[in-house]
């Protein structure tokens, strides 16, 4: 966004540097063949960093958390230091090897370089359970070694290490094992369901690298943890599940079977709206973007977020104050006048809560009630229909989720409640957004995320996706549409002009397209999703004003699309 405006989207430390070092190629592992082998020796820091190496006395091996055996690595950025430990292992020359890890904690990359072809790499934001990390390299004619990395990332927190492998033809080094078939997966139970999902967990398997899930006996899903939900389920309806571990060596025989029913078809917050909504950002600023009152919100816009509610000095409480001397003398009864004349014309109007610079923490229980009971507040005074979690510095899911839960109780079933999550907090189930996104499936209307302001980011497919293509649109919502969240619960945040946003902009023409190919597939780029989501709920942008600036170029051209869709 514009770089002065007083609560700009924030420009994540990963956005360039993190991402320029990313030549990402993930690819699941093949099988193994009779001859491979593990090169990486002490590929478990069973014998303490004896054949590793870290920078600046990062590393050392502890007993917990371990993924395998009794110990793993735990290395520690500090300063202008990201923890890299590194080991030197003896390949052969024109192969093929996978390399793989399972890592814990902070932000965790994994890569090869010296390959005589390609150098690789890949990473994971923060985690809290293990989670697979897998490239694969080819040598080089004359390359007779590689060096093998880890390292996480400047002023992040600690990374964990375990069961390191680069499985292929021996490089007559030494090492690890070669794997074997792990066992069938035991405390296979279902965490949650929804109208069209079921959530499952079970233990972890020693050995495993990755786990199928059956329903009803066909592969419904695979994944690198120990969890997962299976979406595209018909409400009120019965089914079966299985799960099996899997690794190079091959598949595991199935867990013991454990069924469940979906919920009846309905959930989900929002009151009246139209399937599909535009939500548009209302600045209660001048930051040199076209001031306007409420009542000059272009009408394309179905939900209106005002930005930004303040917080006070109690803990998790939030209030509002509006700008009248920067809105031109705007008046708090007219505010509220213009808010009634919104909702009568069919718009919902809430108050947002964050921006880069919101300071609002929910994580405990005194700080969820006072954040809920303050929200309300808000309401009653102000006429609000609900509530908009942009909260950029982080959150606590099960405070947060509390809080929200509070709020719904006061307010009932047509609060509005809508979050603003960057394209990191969405990457995976384990990120606290995400968490919390989940944790009030029932009522939750819309995760409008941030495609901007981020650089370079996995879609569900595993692949890296550069911001600004239809592409980072479709690629990306596709983890929230696989992964719990309904088609109707999921729209693309974007920037309303070049102005909107410091990077990420796309021509409305491109969200578009992104809008079709998600509930159509039609005008899709490389990226195509697994299915269409014909109830997808529409796009947001940054902001309102950014747009009227423009000529509400954006709301002009994305808002009829929106709201022709199937």
């Amino acid at each position: 966004m514009d770089p002065v405006r007083r609560r700009s989207r924030r420009i994540r430390l990963w956005s360039g540097a993190a991402t320029a070092a990313l030549a990402l190629s993930l690819t699941t592992a093949t099988q193994a063949s009779a001859a491979d082998v593990n090169n990486v020796r002490n590929a478990g820091f069973e014998a303490g960093l004896a054949d590793w190496t870290c920078s600046a006395g990062s590393g050392t091996a502890v007993s917990s958390p371990v993924h395998g055996g009794t110990a793993a690595l735990k290395a520690t950025p500090a300063g202008q230091d990201n923890a890299r430990c590194t080991q030197t292992v003896a390949v052969r020359p024109d192969s093929t090897y996978t390399l793989s890890a399972w890592v814990q904690g902070g932000y965790a990359y994994l890569g090869a370089t010296g390959t005589g072809t390609t150098d690789v790499s890949t990473w994971t934001p923060g985690s809290t359970g293990w989670k697979q990390l897998t490239t694969t390299f080819t040598t080089g004619a004359s390359t007779t070694s590689v060096t093998v990395y880890t390292h996480g990332w400047y002023g992040q927190a600690a990374y964990h290490v375990d069961d390191v492998s680069v499985l292929g033809p021996d490089g007559g080094g030494g090492g690890g094992p070669a794997p074997t078939v792990p066992g069938a997966p035991a405390g296979l139970s279902v965490a949650g369901t929804t109208s069209s999902s079921v959530s499952l967990s079970w233990n972890t398997v020693s050995g495993a690298t990755g786990y199928t899930v059956y329903r009803n006996g066909t592969k419904a899903t695979a994944v690198t943890g120990t969890s997962a939900t299976v979406t595209g389920l018909a409400a009120s309806t019965a089914y079966s599940f299985q799960v099996t571990a899997t690794n190079a060596a091959g598949e595991s025989p199935k867990s013991a079977t454990v069924t469940a029913t979906t919920a009846p078809a309905g959930g989900g917050g929002g009151g009246s709206l139209p399937k599909h909504a535009v939500t548009g950002y209302w600045q209660n600023f001048n930051n040199g973007a076209a001031v306007q009152r409420l009542s000059d919100v272009q009408a394309q816009y179905d939900i209106i977020a005002v930005a930004f509610a303040d917080a006070t000095s109690t803990p998790g409480a939030v209030t509002f104050n509006l700008d009248s001397a920067g809105l031109g003398g705007y008046t708090v009864d007219q505010f509220k006048a213009d808010i009634k004349a919104k909702q009568a014309a069919g718009k919902k109007v809430i108050i947002s809560v964050g921006g880069e610079l919101g300071r609002v923490a929910v994580n405990d229980a005194t700080s969820a009630a006072n954040f809920a009971n303050s929200v309300h507040s808000l309401m009653q005074t102000y006429g609000f229909d609900g509530v908009d979690i942009d909260l950029e510095n982080g959150l606590n899911a099960t405070y947060m989720t509390q809080a929200l839960r509070s709020l719904s109780a006061k307010a009932g079933p047509s609060l509005i409640i809508t979050m603003a999550p960057q394209t990191i907090d969405m990457q995976s189930t384990s990120n606290s957004y995400f968490q919390t996104a989940l944790n009030i499936k029932d009522i939750l209307t819309v995760v409008n995320m941030q495609y901007y302001n981020s650089g370079s980011m996995l879609g569900c497919d595993g692949k890296v996706y550069s911001q600004g293509s239809v592409d980072f649109l479709t690629a990306l919502a596709c983890i929230q549409l696989e992964n719990g969240l309904a088609p109707s619960q999921v729209g693309l945040g974007v920037p309303a002009s070049t102005r909107g946003a410091g990077s990420g902009y796309v021509a409305p023409s491109v969200v578009n397209a992104a809008l079709d190919c998600l509930t159509k597939a039609t005008n899709c780029g490389s990226f195509k999703p697994p299915r269409t989501y014909p109830d997808l709920r529409g796009a947001m942008t940054w902001s309102t004003n950014w747009d009227a600036t423009a000529g509400n170029a954006w709301s002009n051209a994305v808002g009829p699309h929106v709201h022709a869709l199937p």
